[in-house]
């Protein structure tokens, strides 16, 4: 499979790239339950069944409004081909880098709603960096259920330069809280882990599953966890630690990457007033991959 052929974003092709900010879609998806049901199990979780009525776990949103591009629409990585909504970067890594999520208190998700997300881009920049060209791309998500606004969303893409030979990893940090964490827990992500997620978002990307191609494609030693999955694991922490708190914002950001070579943790340290709590992942080494702090209702 070859990889990408990839293109110097000039002054001439940024410009091209951003006439698609402020481009917007909405979709429609029913909040049914199964899919609810099937990531509880993934997390290992023994929750009730869901039915109608059920809240829905903050960040489980991401279990809808899933891409559904035909066979013959999927690009190299797995992915849909580049274009349609999202502009047609021309860097071949892409990355979900973080992003800033806000709920309504008083509108919840609930399983058995007709909801609408209406996404917009709001951003679109350009970086050149030691590790080469990096893009941004920043979407808006509204959505919107029977009683109006119950969640606004702000994403974060980046699309990087292939790895070159030699590349250094960025210098690698510890935690701001490293040794204070209050709840902690230790996730092994195998394969089927993966599987299971990459199924339940149907997620294409093969760098989730796909060794040989994340590791001679793209350079990477191993199969990426997915960021959705591990910021969606600090929540679960937060929900294990603290049944019944209702989260009101989440802040997070994707730092390394984490690999299916070894276990990694979760950590999560409330603050003094209880109000916000610390959340953070570490691989094996201990080095930081996300970090996010949440804010309660």
């Amino acid at each position: 499979m070859a990889a990408m052929t990839e293109t110097t974003i000039d002054n001439t092709l940024l410009a091209h790239l951003q006439t698609w900010q402020g481009q917007s879609e909405t979709l429609s998806d029913t909040l049914t339950a199964m899919p609810v049901a099937a990531l509880a199990a993934t997390l290992d979780r023994d929750d009730p069944a869901p039915a109608a009525g059920t809240d829905l776990p903050p960040l489980w949103h991401w279990l809808y409004f899933l891409p559904h591009a035909r066979q013959s629409e999927i690009g190299p990585d797995g992915h849909p081909k580049r274009g349609g909504f999202l502009p047609p970067v021309p860097l071949p890594r892409r990355m979900w880098a973080g992003g800033r999520l806000r709920w309504e208190a008083t509108n919840p998700l609930r399983v058995g709603q007709e909801v609408q997300r209406t996404s917009t881009i709001q951003s679109i920049q350009h970086k050149s960096g030691r590790s080469g060209e990096l893009l941004f791309v920043l979407v808006e998500h509204q959505l919107r259920n029977a009683q109006g606004l119950a969640l606004t969303e702000e994403h974060d893409i980046v699309y990087r330069s292939a790895a070159q030979p030699g590349e250094a990893a960025p210098a690698p940090q510890k935690p701001p809280l490293d040794g204070q964490a209050v709840w902690s827990r230790s996730i092994t992500p195998d394969d089927v882990l993966l599987f299971r997620y990459s199924a339940l978002t149907f997620n294409g990307h093969r760098i989730h599953y796909d060794r040989k191609y994340v590791t001679e494609v793209e350079g990477y030693p191993g199969l990426i966890v997915h960021g959705p999955l591990i910021s969606t694991l600090l929540l679960d922490l937060l929900r294990r630690s603290l049944p019944g708190a209702q989260v009101a914002t989440f802040d997070f950001r994707a730092v390394r990457p984490t690999f299916d070579l070894h276990p990694f943790s979760v950590h999560g340290k409330p603050s003094a007033d209880g109000k916000a709590v610390e959340l953070w992942a570490q691989d094996h080494e201990g080095w930081l991959t996300m970090q996010g702090t949440a804010t309660l209702a």
